[in-house]
């Protein structure tokens, strides 16, 4: 677990972009648990050490893996927003392809980061 740094003051809220949060949901409860962990803590400003950059979406993206049970279960999150940390994404890797992420999932979540970004310019935030 990684320690969070006593100079955090505020937890940022974090909003679940399309069907995020339904996919987080149908995990089994022990990755909603780790995973919900690293979203905790990006919440108030801190990072998991095995949380890694999503790469191609550029930097405040990151991807959370769990494995279990000989599944994989990913989450992609966003913490580039001053405000509010935003779920992009999360799913059961199913890909038959090795370790390759199943090109669905990544056309989802190259979208989603725009999704986000207008979501938080709705709400006023620079």
């Amino acid at each position: 677990m990684s320690p969070i740094p006593p100079s955090l003051s505020s937890e940022k809220p974090l909003h679940w972009v399309a069907s995020s949060k339904k996919g987080y949901l149908s995990f089994p409860a022990a990755v909603q648990d780790e995973m919900g962990h690293a979203l905790g803590l990006a919440q108030l400003g801190a990072k998991r050490p095995n949380a890694k950059p999503w790469k191609g979406e550029g930097p405040g993206i990151l991807e959370i893996v769990e494995d279990f049970r000989g599944d994989t279960y990913r989450a992609v999150y966003a913490v580039r927003f001053a405000e509010v940390v935003y779920a992009l994404h999360a799913f059961q890797k199913k890909s038959k392809q090795g370790i390759k992420t199943p090109q669905t999932d990544v056309k989802l979540i190259a979208e989603r980061p725009k999704r986000a970004q207008a979501d938080y310019e709705s709400r006023g935030k620079p």
